[in-house]
């Protein structure tokens, strides 16, 4: 108990102590001249200071961390990078699109535009030097001999030559005895005949005739299409040995589902994807027309063909099978996008708008129509956004490596 009260006392003491200095330190300031009066005030004033920057330095915190999360969704590019890496952005304004049947098909060519080489003599096969499919050849160029050097028969312009001859001799003996009445008019027409059948096959002959064989050459002037026949193979007369085509005008052939029969008398035109250069044809930037449509389906398939005729440029293979977008009626204030401006990621679509010269921003779109080289949208982004149609996937690799603070960023 003792102890209580002595601590108690101890404590009364320093409290009093404490006192007395701090109303000392005040009094000292009111013992000073007036003239400093307003050190005091400014002393004052700094000491609220002190708890208003306090507050301020908490309200600015507050505020950039405000602005950090209203933009941690923004994609900092810089200028320089994105001219480098070929982003370009536009614009978006509706307008018409159409709807699209989207299907395979195969190009095949044209009626008229192909010609086969075929052998005129029976023999061996052999090649004028190198023939690849797809070579471009001229009118008569030299592509096969024909060798009957070892043939049974013996060379045939050789026995046409001979045939040539004889008739040819008999011919002018009997003219000079049918003037005579030697010998009887028909018997001398029998002989005018031989000789003219023996001369014309003679001279088709000897038109392609060399010392090592017959040789064969292009029908039309264009690109070979196939070869039919290898080194050393034996033909007979008439057998095709190199087909060529002139690829002006091409067939695209759709086979269509008997699900859209309904839609075929809408059917305008079409565009189609090659697989070997992926790049979408329009046909019509190619004077491309619709030819037929089926009326039926095959009798082994469910599909029925749909037919254009165009142009080729020297860029599409005749027999390559591609995929096709059929395009039907029409639809008006349709807002598209480039297939350019498309980002797939786990089966959902992005697009990047622009918000400014740096800034850009991830948006997920739902897609409608495709047409090969435009896509339908049908919710994500509406007329006046700006979007990147160009270089999307540079500005996707941006987001995923952005070393700049989005917060950093100036507007």
């Amino acid at each position: 108990m003792k102890k209580l009260i002595f601590f108690g006392v101890l404590g009364l003491f320093i409290l009093a102590s404490c006192n007395s200095t701090v109303t000392h330190t005040h009094n000292e300031h009111d013992h000073e001249a007036e003239g400093h009066n307003h050190a005091t005030e400014d002393h004052d004033h700094s000491a609220h200071g002190d708890e208003s920057g306090e507050r301020h330095s908490y309200e600015t915190a507050g505020s950039h961390l405000e602005t950090a999360e209203a933009h941690s969704d923004e994609i900092i590019l810089p200028k320089v990078k994105a001219e480098a890496a070929g982003v370009k952005a536009s614009i978006i304004e509706p307008a018409p699109f159409q709807q699209v049947i989207k299907t395979s098909g195969q190009v095949l060519a044209a009626q008229g535009d192909e010609s086969v080489a075929v052998a005129t003599v029976a023999g061996v096969v052999s090649f004028r030097g190198k023939v690849t499919e797809g070579m471009s050849v001229g009118n008569g160029t030299p592509l096969v001999t024909i060798s009957s050097n070892n043939i049974a028969d013996g060379d045939p312009v050789q026995r046409a030559r001979i045939a040539y001859e004889v008739s040819k001799k008999e011919y002018e003996r009997m003219k000079a005895l049918v003037k005579n009445k030697i010998v009887s008019d028909k018997e001398f027409a029998q002989a005018e005949q031989n000789y003219e059948n023996a001369r014309i096959s003679y001279e088709a002959l000897s038109k392609n005739h060399s010392a090592i064989g017959q040789n064969i050459t292009a029908p039309i002037a264009g690109y070979v299409k196939s070869i039919l026949v290898k080194e050393g193979d034996y033909v007979t007369i008439g057998q095709p040995l190199v087909s060529v085509t002139q690829n002006r005008r091409l067939f695209l052939r759709a086979e269509v589902s008997e699900k859209y029969y309904p839609y075929l008398r809408t059917i305008s035109s079409a565009n189609f994807q090659t697989p070997y250069n992926n790049k979408v044809y329009e046909l019509q930037a190619l004077n491309g027309k619709l030819l037929s449509f089926g009326k039926t389906a095959g009798d082994n398939s469910f599909y029925v063909p749909v037919t254009f005729e165009f142009d080729n440029k020297g860029e599409v293979i005749p027999g390559s099978f591609v995929e096709v977008f059929l395009l039907s009626s029409p639809m008006e204030n349709v807002i598209s996008l480039p297939r350019t401006a498309l980002t797939e990621e786990q089966g959902s679509y992005f697009v990047y708008l622009q918000l400014d010269e740096e800034g850009y921003k991830k948006q997920e779109v739902t897609v409608g129509a495709d047409n090969g080289k435009n896509v339908q949208i049908l919710s994500g982004v509406k007329a006046g956004d700006r979007v990147v149609t160009e270089g999307a996937y540079q500005v996707r690799l941006a987001s995923a490596s952005n070393a700049i603070p989005a917060h950093s960023h100036e507007h």
